[in-house]
């Protein structure tokens, strides 16, 4: 069972939100997660999310990388309500709506799926990138910068398997030599040693591999547009 300290502070939560049915969702999602690589070859495009936020809005960013030059095809931003405030282990329910509109205005040719969150690292094995990742149907990697939970065991070169009640759940990866690392876990439709191999094929120079970096530049820029009132928060 997952530690205590990730109980939920119930008046953070809109009143409509149930801690059991998220629960019981994040139970089946586990269940359904598949950690075996089922990724298209050749790889010709990769996607990557990530969220942006002000006061009142969630700015979902999704863009298209060509693989293996690393360079961007084109990038989609949503900006939506924000309905449910930041809580660990709950990320899905808060930036599920934002990114999943962003992808689908990015269209479906993408082989693989970047996202800024955790995967299977996560201490009920659903993070954001499995919920994600199901959702889609491709092949999905999570990428945090934090740690959530797990201890980083003995390091083999540029990384280090990360173990969460007696079980390998993530990697920490070191992608530049003077950077912190980032925390590798299988979203869906992928084993832990592809992901740890293709986060370091996908990054180039940065600490954060292309496809989410990219999708970092993007939901800002999107704030921006939206602080000026050039972009409409639906």
């Amino acid at each position: 069972m997952p530690s205590r300290r990730w109980r939920v502070d119930r008046q953070k939560l809109p009143p409509n939100f149930s801690i059991k049915r998220a629960r019981l969702a994040q139970r089946l999602i586990a269940s359904r997660v598949v950690e075996e690589d089922l990724i298209e070859h050749p790889l010709r495009l990769v996607a990557g999310v990530d969220v942006a936020f002000t006061d009142n809005c969630s700015i979902g960013a999704a863009v298209l990388i060509e693989y293996p030059s690393l360079m961007l095809v084109k990038a989609k931003t949503v900006a939506t309500r924000t309905r449910m405030p930041y809580i660990p282990t709950l990320l899905a329910f808060r930036e599920m709506a934002p990114t999943y509109l962003a992808l689908r205005k990015l269209g479906g040719e993408y082989g693989l799926l970047l996202v800024d969150g955790n995967g299977r690292l996560h201490p009920y094995l659903a993070g954001f990138a499995c919920q994600l990742g199901l959702a889609v149907r491709k092949p999905t990697i999570g990428v945090a910068k934090k740690l959530l939970v797990g201890e980083v065991g003995e390091w083999n070169g540029d990384w280090a398997p990360i173990y969460y009640q007696g079980k390998v759940v993530g990697a920490a990866v070191k992608t530049r030599k003077n950077a912190k690392p980032i925390y590798v876990s299988v979203g869906h439709m992928i084993s832990l040693k592809t992901s740890i191999r293709l986060v370091k094929k996908l990054s180039k120079g940065y600490k954060l591999p292309e496809p989410i970096r990219q999708a970092h530049i993007a939901a800002n820029r999107a704030k921006s547009l939206l602080g000026r009132g050039e972009l409409e928060c639906i």
